[in-house]
This record gives C-alpha cells, sequence and structure tokens, in this order.
C-alpha cells in the first residue's frame, strides 16, 4: 500500500468520526446516565451490607459521576475522531447539568451555587481531558 492511500484512509476514518455530531452527544449523554443508573443501583444494594461513611459514599458519588462522564464520552468521540476535547467537556457538562437539576427536583433542596458551580466545573474538565486523551489514540 502506498503512503497516499494510507494517508487517505485516516483522514477518512477521522472525518467518518464527524458527521451526526448532536446525535453523537446525545448518545454519549444517554450512556453516562445509563452508567449512572446502574452504578447507583448497585451502590445502594451494596451500602445495606457495607454501612459506608459519609465520606466514603461522597467519593463513590464523584467516582462514579467521573466513570459515568468517561463512558459517556468513549460512546460520543470514540478513539481517533477530531473534536475531542469540545465533545468531551459538552458531553461532561450536560450530563452534570441533568444531575444538578435532577437532584435539585427530586431533593427539594437547594446547594449553594459553588456546589453547582464545582460540579458543572468537574464535569467539564473531566469530559474534555477524555475527550482529548481518545482523540490521540
Amino acid at each position: 500500500m502506498t503512503a497516499t492511500a494510507t494517508r487517505r484512509r485516516k483522514t477518512g476514518s477521522r472525518t467518518r468520526c464527524g458527521r451526526g455530531g448532536w446525535m453523537r452527544i446525545l448518545k454519549g449523554l444517554g450512556m453516562a446516565l445509563l452508567v449512572t443508573i446502574a452504578g447507583v443501583a448497585i451502590f445502594a444494594l451494596l451500602m445495606q451490607w457495607l454501612r459506608p461513611a459519609e465520606a466514603t459514599v461522597r467519593i463513590v458519588n464523584q467516582v462514579l459521576k467521573l466513570g459515568a462522564i468517561c463512558a459517556g464520552v468513549y460512546v460520543c468521540v470514540g478513539r481517533g475522531c477530531e473534536g475531542g476535547l469540545l465533545r468531551g467537556a459538552l458531553v461532561g457538562l450536560l450530563y452534570m447539568a441533568v444531575g444538578v437539576g435532577a437532584y435539585a427536583l427530586l431533593s427539594g433542596q437547594s446547594a449553594p451555587l459553588s456546589a453547582y458551580l464545582a460540579d458543572l466545573s468537574m464535569g467539564v474538565a473531566g469530559g474534555g481531558i477524555v475527550g482529548m486523551i481518545l482523540s490521540n489514540l
């Protein structure tokens, strides 16, 4: 195979990743939400036997959020696609916005604005970093 054919194949695979941008973002958001629902259900079952401390629950909550963002960004960006930083950050932002909104509606409580902004920032940063890494694989 010639160098031109190899270059054409690599370029072609990267351009295919760009099609259906909003649909890919929504699929990534859906995957992140599914991972969260499954993780929360499993952790709720484990909590009955383990009886973790409040600090442990907070840590598991943050790890679950980051894991869900990673799964969502992987579905959205894939390996080697262009625009991973922006798409990943957008998936993280939308995921955290849905989470913050659901928390506010379901709990009836409101956290300080700084807590909401910290969650949104973590989503943007985590999603952007994972998207950037996946783009460069």
